[in-house]
């Protein structure tokens, strides 16, 4: 039988849809979403997180409770005599996770010492370094030109930001961390340990951080300017209603009127991890898994890294190669009536860049 003959579909179709079979009309072209499911089941995926806030916040065990699995950097290594950094550190974990036969290679970023000193000033300085380190090994595998077939994704794809529950007002290094990284990464802020404040405390909490957000000019995911139709403008807009996420995590299982959750006890009961009504882990936890993954990769890598890579492209002192901190020779094309650099985007673009800046 030739390989090219046709064959049945994989499934039968769902109960009160007929059969192709017979059908002059029917061409095949749905079968490419078959054919694109198969190709992503055998690669598998990647997802870079990196968690960032003070100590005591829960960030490890927010990740173990995403991931229902100890994924976190101190479930990956216990260290009881561990103490706070006198530098921020970056350290990073990586897993395979694997769920229904789908393969996720999850890396998850941690940034211990952060917001931990007396002094933070420009404490955001080794994260945003971290990043733009990740795009410039990223752009280095890209321009060789032996290149890999599949290019190892280690870009920073959502760092989801800490706040304290204060129930006051963001901080100024809060203020001043998202505002820049936000340029350049995506960004998630959640209240940690949301349970230590009432439901009214939590609604005006929430209520006054994006007053703040807005006022300072912070547009963290899902940003406005990349909904792509008013049916996205109208998912992303009852998020951005949510956001900051008021979240609890626990990797304890409970039994609760008979089932078993993940919660925390406490002497006035067990608030449930899952219970939209106890607390938003299951909308941020839908938001990064079950949602917007994919869409989280795609604004990293078609706007992030995008910006990133026209500013390298068009630095000053362009010479031979792309080593980090030298720029390339650049090639120009005119087409229209407009200078395009290496099949890049027009030089109006680098001069946007050059306002949503990616330095130190």
């Amino acid at each position: 039988v030739s390989p090219l003959a046709p064959r049945p579909p994989p499934h039968p179709p769902p109960k009160g849809e007929r059969s192709h079979a017979g059908d002059f009309s029917y061409v095949g072209i749905d079968a490419i979403l078959e054919q694109m499911r198969r190709k992503a089941m055998k690669q598998g995926f990647e997802l870079n997180i990196m968690v960032v806030g003070q100590s005591g916040l829960g960030k490890s065990t927010l990740m173990n409770t995403l991931f229902k699995s100890k994924v976190s950097r101190k479930s990956a290594q216990p260290n009881p005599e561990e103490k706070i950094p006198q530098t921020i550190e970056i350290k990073s974990i990586s897993h395979d996770i694997e769920e229904k036969g789908v393969r996720m290679k999850l890396a998850v970023i941690d940034t211990p010492g952060f917001g931990d000193q007396i002094n933070n000033e420009n404490c955001w300085q080794p994260i945003m370094k971290f990043i733009n380190d990740q795009y410039e090994a990223y752009l280095q595998e890209e321009i060789n030109i032996d290149r890999k077939k599949r290019i190892p994704d280690s870009r920073v794809h959502c760092c989801i930001y800490f706040i304290p529950p204060t129930g006051h007002c963001l901080r100024p290094l809060d203020v001043e961390f998202m505002r820049r990284l936000s340029k350049v990464v995506n960004i998630v802020p959640v209240i940690a340990k949301a349970d230590t404040l009432t439901l009214e405390e939590r609604d005006d909490f929430k209520q006054t951080i994006r007053e703040e957000l807005r006022a300072n000019g912070i547009d963290v995911y899902p940003q406005k300017e990349f909904d792509e139709d008013a049916e996205d403008r109208l998912i992303n807009d009852k998020i951005r209603e949510m956001i900051p996420f008021a979240v609890v995590g626990s990797d304890q299982e409970y039994q609760v009127n008979g089932k078993k959750i993940l919660g925390r006890k406490t002497k006035w009961g067990t608030i449930e991890v899952e219970n939209i009504a106890h607390c938003e882990f299951a909308y941020l936890r839908d938001l990064l898994i079950r949602t917007h993954m994919q869409n989280i990769k795609d604004i990293t890598g078609s706007i992030h890294y995008e910006m990133y890579r026209v500013r390298r492209l068009n630095e000053s002192n362009a010479g031979p190669g792309l080593a980090p901190g030298q720029a390339p020779t650049l090639v120009s094309a005119h087409t229209n009536g407009q200078t395009k650099v290496n099949g890049g985007p027009p030089n109006g673009m680098a001069a946007q860049c050059e306002v949503l800046t990616h330095e130190m």
